[in-house]
């Protein structure tokens, strides 16, 4: 067939051999095969009604969180529009006229890697599908906006969620009849990929407990200590809540102002030392900065109940005191990253309101103080989503398990998170690639019920730190007050925390602000060393009051941030002193215990070995007793210079 469409024969490849011819004996080998792919669904659905220890799966509720509400407040305001309802069809109408033309033309498609296969150029057929699918995307999308003024902000950020993931879910290579590569798959192999693809997601039904517990990587590939987190240092402090690594420096004079950094307690602290090569503790340690980093320990049911002043106590204060007694060091520098950044900030503004100046800057990856832009997260922060927020937790005892946490965020990206697995695992019958970051990414921890409940609610939901109306210790406390200088980075196509909100809570602090923009995601946003020379990012010395005027005005620079970030900290990090080895405190090397546990060894009763930073062991199935916070410090106090 010549490049043009002869539609006499439609569905003809245009590539030789694009699907192998099938002899006899590869039909008598592909009956067999997708025979036992029968039985092996069978198995599937015996696994998916009962569970995979044979009890009985709990029923969901089937619109938790007010999608299906939101989708037919949108059909009621069409109805009460004819005008728009008939432009809408009008725009229907139109557009499979011009997807006729289109075809007719060989008009170039869009750029989408779930289209890669050669056949969704080449086959009219298949170039078909994808056309309409991509028309009756975007006609759907779009009636949301058709009838935007007749809805509530929070129904039109619904329904556009929930419309998005039916149209990512409808995309024709979620299906083995419309994916060529799937078919090709099953032709070249007999039937062999959809035997092998039902095995493993009924291995993934099995690891889930009856839940699909998607693989993204090959967890078998990597061990934390041996092949990622690796830098080398020492556990200096534990309590309950964190351990503290200490790194070992990395030259013979290092920078006289140490650095402590609070990650995110949803996942594990070692985004920032997955390999040599992208490890940023690594990267800093080259800077001769003397670096700290905070391991939070996953929920238990010794830790279940904690707080956020908890967290705050147990946590922010709890290692600030520790790394300034380690290092002799009056003023330290910090790094809060996602939700660990959202806690330094309650915490800056409690200790600026107490006059706790033991932090001399703050530096923020990705962490929102402000909420009220914060994105589609805030689906689930609605009353309908608290509710079912609030049931999750009390089926769990008082714990919000690690798996739902991740499975939520991988919804948020379903073509890339999803989907894509679910044609390479299940259709294509591949085994997951190994990859470090999806290693990490599945290496989920649980959260403290009550935490996690404070964060949704006074946060999401409420906006309350932004508006000097969340409390630290019973009283209220105020950014404004936070004045020691501050860098702020957030990552242009970030899908958890969204630029613009991020930028919104950086105009909240009381003193000096550095904002930087940076290219690509949540993660490969921040974590991207200089010498991948990926991506860009954008500076601007000013902070106007319009995040577009910010970037309009801003320098795009290539590739990483970090040297940026590097040039404000590095006259805030001191002089160069004589590097001082991490101490023995006979609590372990890094990455510590806290890190080393999975949730199932905790589901199943695993403990750290202990001991405590008080020289105590806990003792199995003992809680401890809970302390109120020991770190509060008095109204007018302030320390010694």
């Amino acid at each position: 067939m010549t490049k043009g469409r002869n539609f006499d024969n439609f569905g003809a490849s245009t590539l030789p051999n694009a699907f192998p011819e099938v002899d006899s004996e590869s039909l008598q080998a592909m009956a067999t095969n997708l025979m036992q792919a029968i039985q092996e669904a069978q198995g599937m659905l015996v696994d998916t009604l009962g569970g995979a220890n044979g009890a009985s799966a709990a029923p969901g509720q089937p619109d938790p969180f007010g999608g299906l509400e939101a989708q037919m407040q949108v059909g009621a305001a069409l109805v009460r529009n004819p005008e728009k309802s008939g432009h809408a069809m009008m725009t229907l109408f139109q557009g499979w006229m011009n997807l006729f033309q289109a075809m007719a033309s060989n008009t170039p498609m869009p750029k989408d890697r779930r289209f890669a296969d050669p056949e969704w150029e080449a086959n009219p057929a298949f170039s078909f599908m994808r056309r309409a699918w991509m028309l009756n995307a975007e006609w759907l999308q779009g009636l949301i906006d058709t009838v935007s003024d007749d809805l509530d902000d929070e129904t039109k950020l619904k329904a556009r969620f929930y419309m998005s993931q039916f149209v990512d879910a409808m995309a024709p290579t979620n299906m083995l009849a419309t994916n060529p590569a799937a078919i090709r798959a099953m032709i070249e192999s007999k039937g062999e990929s959809v035997l092998d693809g039902l095995r493993n997601a009924r291995n993934d039904l099995q690891r889930g407990d009856g839940r699909l517990a998607i693989s993204q990587t090959d967890e078998e590939a990597y061990e934390i200590g041996k092949n990622v987190a690796t830098a080398k240092g020492k556990v200096v402090f534990r309590n309950k809540l964190i351990e503290i690594i200490h790194y070992n420096p990395s030259r013979k004079k290092m920078r006289a102002r140490p650095m402590l950094i609070f990650p995110p307690w949803i996942n594990k602290f070692y985004i920032l030392d997955l390999q040599p090569e992208n490890s940023m503790i690594r990267w800093l340690l080259s800077k001769r900065v003397n670096t700290f980093v905070v391991s939070w320990r996953s929920a238990d049911d010794e830790t279940k109940d904690f707080t956020w002043d908890d967290y705050v106590d147990q946590g922010i204060l709890a290692a600030v005191d520790a790394v300034t007694k380690e290092t002799g060091s009056k003023k330290i520098n910090t790094v809060g990253y996602c939700i660990g950044g959202t806690l330094l900030s309650s915490a800056l503004a409690h200790m600026s309101k107490t006059g706790d100046k033991r932090i001399a800057s703050a530096t923020y990856f990705a962490s929102q103080s402000d909420f009220d832009l914060a994105g589609e997260l805030k689906i689930f922060t609605g009353d309908e989503g608290l509710q079912q927020v609030d049931k999750v937790i009390d089926e769990h005892d008082g714990i919000m398990p690690g798996e739902m946490m991740g499975e939520t965020f991988n919804w948020l990206r379903p073509a890339d998170l999803v989907w894509r697995y679910v044609v390479d695992n299940y259709m294509m019958g591949k085994q997951p690639r190994p990859f470090d970051l999806l290693y990490w990414n599945a290496d989920q921890t649980n959260i403290p019920g009550p935490t996690h409940k404070t964060y949704l609610t006074k946060f999401y939901n409420q906006n309350q730190l932004s508006r000097g109306k969340f409390e630290v210790f019973g009283e209220p406390v105020n950014m404004g007050d936070i004045k020691i200088p501050i860098f702020v980075q957030a990552s242009r196509s970030d899908h958890i925390c969204p630029w613009h909100s991020i930028y919104k809570g950086a105009q909240n602090f009381g003193g000096d602000v550095r904002f930087t923009l940076a290219g690509s995601g949540h993660i490969a946003g921040v974590i991207n060393p200089p010498s991948t020379e990926k991506y860009q990012h954008w500076v601007n010395d000013e902070v106007p009051e319009n995040p577009g005027r910010w970037l309009s005005d801003a320098d795009e620079l290539p590739g990483s941030w970090w040297p940026s970030w590097w040039e404000w900290l590095r006259p805030l990090s001191g002089d160069k002193v004589e590097a001082v080895a991490p101490q023995d405190h006979g609590l372990g090397n890094a990455p510590g215990q806290y890190a080393a546990l999975k949730l199932k060894d905790i589901a199943a009763g695993a403990k750290p070995a202990g001991p405590y930073s008080d020289g105590t062991v806990p003792t199995p199935g003992v809680p401890r007793e809970k302390k109120k916070p020991s770190f509060r410090l008095p109204a007018g106090w302030r320390p010694r210079d």
